[in-house]
């Protein structure tokens, strides 16, 4: 099954119709957080447009499952149909178990040890805006970055692949991996 990996979109319609075009093939979406808001202290992505981003979401072809970031606010979910789950989504998909987290201030460490306490085979994290696939013990700690705003690196999203137990990110512009790893 692939899965279409996604966070910090921050209210970017653009980001999302760009990683969408990603998501061919996916079956279901994962989004780790900051959904619409761009928050106080960033600034507006290109295409900042939440209302349409909360539309497309909305009338998604795909089943979203998203996570409660630090810029989402409870108000924001009168324009989701989607529920904004808190503080984790927990899956088994497939045989491989996702834990899914915003990480607001958590160091790898701490969300290592999270996947190791739920026998997570994969923590998905947004929130640091830079694209992570690493390795920490018997977890993989997945972060796909921002298709709106990034940090250190192009926009990039990314794919989960419980097929044969990969994650990619992939650089959203060009659709080039920016990295992968088996777990």
């Amino acid at each position: 099954m692939l899965i279409g990996v996604i966070s910090d979109t921050h209210g970017s319609q653009k980001g999302w119709i760009k990683a969408m075009d990603h998501f061919q093939g996916c079956e279901i979406i994962f989004h780790a957080g900051d959904v619409l808001y761009h928050g106080p202290r960033n600034p507006l992505p290109d295409g900042y447009d939440p209302r349409e981003l909360a539309n497309s979401i909305n009338n998604s072809s795909l089943p979203v499952f998203m996570v409660r970031g630090n810029c989402d606010a409870e108000v924001e979910e009168v324009m989701l149909e989607v529920p904004l789950l808190s503080p984790y989504f927990y899956s088994y998909l497939e045989g491989v178990r996702v834990l899914l987290l915003h990480g607001t201030n958590m160091q790898e460490e701490e969300l290592a040890q999270l996947g190791e306490r739920y026998k997570a085979d994969l923590v998905i994290f947004g929130h640091i805006h830079t694209p992570v696939a690493k390795k920490a013990g018997k977890t993989v700690l997945f972060n796909p970055g921002s298709p709106s705003l990034s940090f250190n690196t192009e926009p990039t999203i990314g794919i989960l692949d419980t097929d044969i137990k990969k994650v990619k990110i992939i650089t959203l512009e060009k659709g080039e991996i920016f990295s992968e790893l088996s777990f």
